[in-house]
């Protein structure tokens, strides 16, 4: 058993979601194995029309995912939160905004992973990458977080900058453009921000989002959680060490707890690393 104390692990995934392995229980028992004392559930949420079901769990699925969530309550030692990862599309705000009060959320993650969604054409998504168009993409992504931010849906922001996952990004003068304005959204907005451990796993080989980025979000107050972003239960908590460290180093010195969607600002401890190593 881990004797090092984590911080809570806000983003974990289950075979709901399509492309993930494993039932709530299995996370909270990894989870408690790895050091952890508190985690999330947030699964992708569902949604009423063709937006990428091929990741996200079906509406009669719903009921099930509260069950797993009480049955992963049942292990001992750890706090499991009911929390659900939104993304963040043209439109969505007409479900969501109705749909995300009537639920008994403890967290509520958004997210941007398409540039584009037409609904005239099912499944017709654009990514948030595209290699013979950079400084496109990252513009109409940053563009969204700023629109996610506005909406007022969620508690905090995930892999912010998730466009940078394959290695590729614009120049740094042009990226400051596209993150300063969309860290100001966030800060009006009072959101939090996760750090996001996956990132140490794809290509990019750097947490979400980057260090300068960080520093930035430090200088204007925004709050920061951690995920693991796990989609196997091996990974919770994976990386958290560094990832500790990594917000002391841009000057955090709290970190935020959610419970009912009310956020608490605790004290950060930059642990030492896990014994743990990465996994997909």
């Amino acid at each position: 058993m881990n004797t090092i104390v984590l911080p809570p692990d806000y983003h974990s995934h289950s075979l709901l979601c399509k492309h993930a392995e494993g039932r709530p229980i299995d996370y909270a028992r990894a989870a408690r194995a790895a050091g952890l004392t508190e985690m999330a559930c947030t699964e992708h949420v569902p949604v009423p029309e063709p937006f990428d079901p091929e990741h996200r769990m079906d509406f009669e699925e719903f009921s099930v995912y509260l069950d797993w969530v009480d049955e992963a309550r049942s292990v001992e030692g750890i706090d499991v939160l009911l929390g659900i990862e939104a993304d963040y599309y043209d439109g969505c705000e007409h479900f969501l905004s109705a749909w995300l009060p009537e639920q008994d959320f403890d967290y509520v993650l958004g997210s941007v992973h398409y540039n584009g969604y037409d609904r005239d054409q099912q499944h017709a998504l654009t990514g948030v990458f595209d290699p013979n168009d950079i400084e496109g993409c990252w513009t109409e992504y940053f563009r969204r977080i700023r629109l996610l931010a506005d909406s007022g849906l969620y508690d905090a922001a995930a892999h912010l900058d998730l466009p940078k996952k394959f290695g590729a990004r614009p120049a740094p003068d042009y990226m400051e453009s596209l993150v300063k304005p969309a860290l100001d959204h966030l800060a009006r907005a009072n959101m939090a921000m996760e750090i996001n451990t996956s990132g140490w796993i794809h290509d990019v080989r750097e947490q979400y989002p980057s260090l300068q980025i960080l520093t930035w979000a430090r200088e204007r107050d925004i709050p920061i959680t951690f995920g693991s972003d796990s989609h196997v239960p091996q990974r919770m908590g994976a990386d958290f060490g560094r990832a500790t460290r990594l917000a002391a180093e841009a000057g955090y010195t709290e970190r935020a707890e959610f419970r009912k969607r009310k956020r608490t600002m605790v004290p950060l401890i930059a642990v030492p690393d896990s014994t743990k190593e990465s996994a997909e």
